[in-house]
């Protein structure tokens, strides 16, 4: 059975890598990017987004079967926030309603392990209330350094994560039979990693933030054959999931008891 996806960020990365795998297997495949893909669109701006939103759904003839947000940027400033959570959680909703017609509709998005690192409180508070404006303030002010400027992108991821797993149950996703969920990379090589990791430093610097003793450095392929199958009929159940595909990064770091916090205390 072949189905429509509509896939952000398709024109690079893992978004190209997913839409190429989709398209192999004889799916249609509506990429949205700056450029050099079927919809043009910026996700940066609300008007932007919707823009694009509308142009995907006219590209795919008024019918979705999956949305795949890959979109997204690492720059230690106030725009990340604005594509990475804002440009895939306003996408989704506005595709929602087309999405709910679908047979067997499913949506799953790109968040990070970053999400499991320092944050700001006030920032990843902001974007889940929907208030861009304070959001982008409050990242404009971390980007006056370099450390600062990148819990943007650790924020934003979070809050990604958190959307996900709220809305997931809401009537909106649960109750139309959509499941969503996420999907959480280690270190992946692609054309936005490359300078970073192409110098020593920057390599020391990865490593040590993001430990990965399965395999190392993984290709853009190892997550996107993990979204096509959250995006697929057989993810009948899987919902709110952030799905920790790292090479082991959330293990190292979060280590081997993640359940106690519900435990009863000890005597």
């Amino acid at each position: 059975m072949t189905r429509t996806y509509v896939i952000t960020g398709a024109a690079s990365g893992i978004g190209a890598t997913t839409a190429q795998l989709l398209r192999a297997q004889g799916h249609t495949v509506i990429g949205v990017d700056l450029a050099g893909v079927e919809v043009s669109g910026d996700l940066s701006t609300p008007d932007g987004r919707r823009a694009a939103a509308e142009a995907a759904i006219t590209a795919a003839g008024g019918m979705i079967d999956a949305v795949i947000a890959c979109a997204g940027i690492a720059a230690p400033i106030s725009k990340t926030m604005a594509i990475n959570y804002f440009g895939v959680t306003e996408f989704l909703e506005a595709l929602q309603p087309t999405l709910s017609l679908a047979d067997q509709p499913r949506a799953a998005v790109v968040s990070s392990m970053a999400s499991l690192q320092p944050v700001s409180a006030e920032l990843v508070d902001a974007a889940l209330s929907g208030d861009e404006t304070l959001a982008l303030e409050i990242g404009d002010q971390l980007a006056t350094t370099p450390e600062a400027g990148f819990l943007n992108y650790s924020s934003s991821k979070r809050a990604l994560s958190r959307w996900v797993r709220r809305e997931s149950v809401t009537p909106a996703w649960a109750g139309a039979g959509i499941p969503l969920n996420a999907v959480a990379p280690g270190t992946v090589t692609t054309p936005m990693t490359a300078g970073l990791l192409g110098n020593p430093e920057g390599l020391a610097q990865v490593d040590a933030a993001v430990p990965m003793p399965l395999n190392y450095h993984q290709p853009a392929s190892s997550i996107a054959e993990l979204l096509m199958w959250l995006t697929s009929p057989a993810n009948t159940h899987m919902a709110g999931q952030t799905i920790y595909c790292d090479g082991g990064a959330d293990a190292v770091l979060r280590g081997d008891d993640i359940w106690s916090w519900n435990d009863a205390p000890r005597r």
